[in-house]
């Protein structure tokens, strides 16, 4: 194994064993079912997450299944989404559910080039929902995961970079991980180096931990005389 696969086991597991101890408890990451994923992955998009904790299941509790949300108005799909603001994902979320009825017999697909044909689906939400629903081994790349291996790999793809790290069998326990890390620690203006449980395997974090060693003045025992 060449020395760069070596250093992407060792980012990915530092990665998933942090993540057992430091994920946040969101109502989303407790479940699997590809219409709720669907949801939260349109509520996150350019809102809060503590915006949408609120909102996420007031919206599920008015419409709590596809089928209820393709037969809903488009006026009321409005108002249960009134306060989240971006309103143009609400009508896509409300399009969505409807071309899945119609097409897919009720049942969001599992395959990311089948998904990104959908309303308002780009290539980090089919990402998103088929791994985050069905477990798929496919990178989600949102603006937090693309900050991170940017910096922890200087990579130019990082889509392709994503897809190399992934294990197999904790594709969704990864991309959580991942975007944990993005979201809290390696946040886009105070990166929080020193407290990066991969920060080793960083290019950008091995090198501020390098340079704040070499700032520090060496040690000189004190002379007793």
């Amino acid at each position: 194994m060449t020395a760069s696969g070596k250093r992407r086991i060792a980012f990915t597991h530092k990665l998933l064993t942090w993540y057992d101890r430091a994920a946040r408890d969101l109502p989303w990451r407790r479940t699997r079912d590809p219409y709720r994923v669907a949801v939260s992955e349109f509520m996150l998009q350019q809102t809060q997450v503590s915006r949408v904790e609120e909102f996420y299941p007031r919206f599920l509790a008015r419409f709590p299944t596809i089928e209820k949300l393709a037969q809903a108005r488009p006026k009321a799909v409005r108002e249960a989404w009134e306060g989240l603001g971006y309103y143009r994902r609400a009508s896509n979320l409300h399009a969505l559910t409807r071309v899945v009825r119609k097409t897919y017999g009720g049942k969001l697909p599992d395959d990311p080039e089948e998904l990104v044909k959908l309303p308002g689906v780009g290539p980090y939400t089919a990402g998103a929902i088929a791994c985050f629903a069905y477990e798929k081994p496919v990178p989600a790349v949102d603006t937090n995961v693309n900050r991170v291996i940017k910096r922890a790999f200087a990579s130019r793809d990082v889509w392709k970079t994503a897809k190399a790290l992934i294990p197999k069998r904790r594709a969704w326990k990864f991309n959580q991980a991942i975007m944990e890390l993005g979201a809290t620690v390696c946040t886009a203006r105070k990166p929080r180096c020193p407290e990066c449980p991969v920060r080793l395997y960083c290019k950008t974090g091995s090198r501020t931990l390098a340079s704040r060693l070499s700032t520090v003045a060496p040690f000189r025992p004190s002379v007793i005389s």
